[in-house]
């Protein structure tokens, strides 16, 4: 059995930032798209999680999907490595959603996923949604749940599958 929390955020006041101070660490958005790069951080991420949905995709689904104008994709270096990743879609509901959000595995356990998250929260803010969005489930990092929580997200619904 999986258990599936949605979490929203629907004040920009509730949002409670965990920043890192390390010169090392940078997040930056991705301005030139290419769907390759997208396919690469979701495996390097979402291996270790079962992230699976998108693996048997063509590059023609990776393109529409990564390359849409409505998707950011922003990604965490540390000494120039990637850390980490997040995407931002942009809904018509004026809604934006965390797609995907985590860390490669060797900077698990580093105090990363915090500000990754607050880097995640805070650029959705500046799109001027109605509602910061996401979910995760049982089978994520064990720390997933708390770290939306401690951010200030808020679960409206729960599903056990």
């Amino acid at each position: 059995m999986m258990t599936t929390w949605y979490l929203e955020m629907l004040d920009r006041n509730d949002f409670k930032p965990k920043y890192l101070d390390d010169k090392n660490l940078q997040v930056l958005e991705v301005k030139v798209k290419d769907f390759r790069y997208n396919r690469f951080l979701y495996s390097m991420v979402g291996e270790q999680w079962s992230w699976t949905d998108k693996l048997k995709w063509s590059d023609d689904e990776w393109r529409a999907y990564a390359e849409d104008e409505n998707l950011y994709t922003h990604v965490s270096y540390y000494d120039g490595a990637p850390a980490g990743y997040f995407e931002l879609q942009w809904e018509e509901s004026e809604n934006v959603k965390i797609v995907y959000f985590g860390l490669s595995p060797k900077f698990i356990g580093k105090g990363m996923g915090g500000h990754l998250l607050s880097c995640a929260i805070a650029s959705a803010w500046k799109m001027n949604p109605i509602r910061v969005w996401v979910h995760t489930c049982s089978m994520d990092h064990p720390s997933a749940l708390n770290n939306y929580k401690a951010r200030g997200m808020k679960v409206y619904e729960s599903r056990i599958n």
